[in-house]
């Protein structure tokens, strides 16, 4: 890597307590697992009544059960050395209602009260857990819904009006935004959703 790292790369899938496990078992024999961020994340775009349970299951098993399982399986080697920092990517989402996403909402929401849960269980041994609730992101899934829009391009134009600058996030912003939490000048920040939405949620 350009900054003098080095990358290790797993597959796998999320929902896998054994896969989970193995890779940050692996990850912690090679160094001290300070921070883990959950940043994979699904969605399907419809309503109550348009969600099958289908895809109601296969949004909550990944977006909640997901970051469940890569948590319970960072805590205990975090806590063994002595703290470290959780960041879940959430989304506003998970804090006010967003139209024709129902089950992508309920993961989220259930994504910020499992941090909250986490940071009370275990701040006082040194893990902070943060939530950190990005706006509308310029993201593959936001390509994929676009792309089955009728009108692209008046989808992608109200998708970015959502944000009072009139322009989607990108995920380099999200991931300074990580950067900053798990950085020491983020020490502050535990067990609270940290809104990142170009004011979104501010009407």
């Amino acid at each position: 890597m350009s900054s003098g790292g080095r990358a290790i790369g797993f597959a796998g899938d999320v929902r896998d307590e054994i896969v989970v496990e193995a890779a940050l078992a692996a990850l912690a024999r090679e160094s001290r697992l300070w921070l883990v961020a959950n940043v994979a994340g699904i969605g399907v775009a419809a309503t109550i009544l348009e969600t099958s349970n289908e895809d109601w299951q296969r949004v909550i098993s990944v977006n909640l059960g997901g970051t469940f399982v890569v948590c319970r399986a960072a805590v205990p080697i975090m806590l063994a050395a002595g703290g470290g920092v959780i960041v879940n990517v959430a989304s506003v989402g998970g804090l006010v209602g967003i139209a024709a996403r129902a089950a992508y909402c309920a993961s989220k929401a259930g994504a910020i009260g499992l941090t909250r849960a986490i940071a009370v269980d275990h701040a006082a041994s040194g893990l902070r857990a943060v939530a950190i609730c990005p706006g509308t992101v310029e993201s593959e899934w936001i390509t994929t819904i676009l792309a089955n829009d009728p009108d692209p391009a008046a989808a992608r134009r109200a998708m970015s009006e959502r944000q009072l600058d009139n322009r989607m996030g990108s995920p380099d912003e999200v991931a300074a935004g990580i950067a900053f939490i798990a950085s020491s000048d983020g020490r502050f920040i535990n067990g609270s959703s940290f809104v990142m939405d170009g004011g979104m949620t501010a009407p």
